[in-house]
């Protein structure tokens, strides 16, 4: 039951109350209802007894034989006169019956009859009135009812049900707008707020409450996203002191260590800005770039690892638009980290592919697992392979690369695994001359 949603867990819950309400109500209007009908049966039976027997009350009746053992009927078939004689009364209002009187249970079985006596004192003596009353209109009204309820109880069930699925469907509807907005809402869009509903409910007021704490998120956030842009920049004038100081002095084994360290920390001082204006959703240049041509240079640019050849399969006119600065970072770090991870090869390829462009980067490395396509592009992931410090980066090159190209229209992901891997990067082309730009 706890698996399954609100809204069926309450069509269930109502559907389940009624059934037992209408069960009960059912069970008692019958019982009611037949008691009543049967006490109806009754009190004309004693209406009838009464009648024939105000009628004969005090009345001469011949007693001429006492051995026939029979009672007169009267005229009415639903009453009979019992005397001690044997001789029915006659007169206009009974008839004179020639066979006996019939015994009880085959005059009125109880199934079919309702029977009362009523012993009235004549001038001939005591007789006994007995009179009967069909059960026959009870059990046609109870079999009525019998046969409305059961095909009734169950549409009315089912009309419960709907309603109630429409109903708390309809209260829950802000619930799935509510829910529909968080799951779309990321680090870099916290400025979305979740719709408040019309209503003053506990719906309204946890959409304002969260709303509130969406409003908490985002001034940490941003606080957050300024200390790091504005320690990164701080950092950047010092480091660059550092850095000619250390290129200056005696050439030492220490030395060159350091200036490494140092390159090494500009680099991710430089990777903590840019993210830091990323996220921070500066607008985004639209100069017509050239992918192609930043594309070549980055591949022949020179780098740690000469001994890794960097082939170039570029198309030519391959035009794309954005900010030309951005789109190198995410080639060259494309391109440095399957420098970084190949075994003797990278390929560089470029393409026209319908009105996108595609960029592929390829290494014949020891390829990404298929469970970290989507890991390698966090912030600060590195594989198991790429543990050591001195042999990588921080882990935000790929976290950079995806941004950009995101936020250029596109997109970035792991081509295919091992062996090898290939990373491949698409972006929207830039439109033919004369068609309208986008803003800027």
């Amino acid at each position: 039951m706890s698996r399954l949603s609100v809204r069926v867990r309450a069509t269930l819950a109502a559907t389940a109350i009624v059934a037992v309400a209408l069960a009960a109500a059912s069970a008692l209007l019958v019982g009611v209802l037949s008691e009543r009908l049967m006490a109806s049966a009754s009190d004309e039976a004693f209406r009838r007894a009464g009648v024939v027997a105000e009628r004969i009350s005090g009345e001469a009746l011949p007693v001429p034989d006492r051995s026939a053992g029979r009672a007169p009927g009267a005229a009415d078939p639903d009453v009979q006169i019992l005397t001690e004689a044997a001789h029915p009364l006659a007169g206009a209002e009974f008839s004179v019956h020639a066979a006996p009187a019939l015994p009880a249970e085959r005059w009125a079985p109880e199934d079919a009859f309702v029977t009362a006596t009523a012993p009235v004192g004549t001038a001939g003596g005591t007789v006994v009135v007995r009179a009967r009353a069909s059960l026959e209109p009870a059990q046609a009204a109870l079999q009525t009812l019998r046969t409305v309820l059961l095909p009734g109880i169950p549409a009315l069930l089912l009309l419960v049900a709907a309603l109630t699925w429409l109903a708390v469907g309809r209260a829950l509807a802000p619930v799935s707008a509510i829910r529909a907005e968080l799951a779309d809402i990321t680090a870099s869009d916290l400025h979305r707020r979740v719709p408040v509903p019309r209503s003053r409910d506990e719906i309204a007021r946890l959409a304002e409450t969260t709303n509130r704490t969406l409003d908490r998120l985002e001034l940490a956030v941003g606080r957050h996203r300024r200390f790091v842009a504005d320690a990164a920049h701080e950092l950047r004038s010092p480091l660059a002191v550092l850095r000619a100081r250390l290129e200056l002095a005696p050439p030492q084994s220490l030395t060159a260590e350091a200036l490494a360290d140092v390159a090494r920390i500009q680099a991710l001082t430089s990777d903590l800005l840019l993210l830091a204006r990323l996220d921070a959703d500066e607008p985004v240049r639209h100069d017509e770039v050239d992918l192609g041509q930043v594309a070549a240079e980055e591949g022949t640019r020179v780098r740690p690892r000469p001994e890794v050849r960097v082939a170039l399969e570029i198309a030519a006119d391959v035009l794309v638009r954005g900010s030309a600065e951005q789109l190198r970072r995410l080639v060259a770090n494309l391109v440095d980290n399957a420098v970084r991870h190949a075994e003797s090869a990278v390929t560089v390829r470029l393409a026209a592919e319908g009105d996108e462009a595609v960029l592929e980067v390829r290494d014949d490395g020891p390829g990404i697992p298929a469970e970290h396509h989507e890991a390698v592009f966090d912030r600060f992931t590195r594989l198991d392979e790429a543990r050591d410090r001195d042999a990588g980066g921080a882990g935000l090159g790929l976290a950079i690369a995806r941004d950009v190209a995101v936020r250029h229209g596109g997109g970035l992901a792991v081509a295919s695994g091992p062996p090898g891997a290939c990373l491949r990067a698409r972006l929207p082309l830039a439109p033919p001359a004369g068609a309208a730009s986008p803003p800027a």
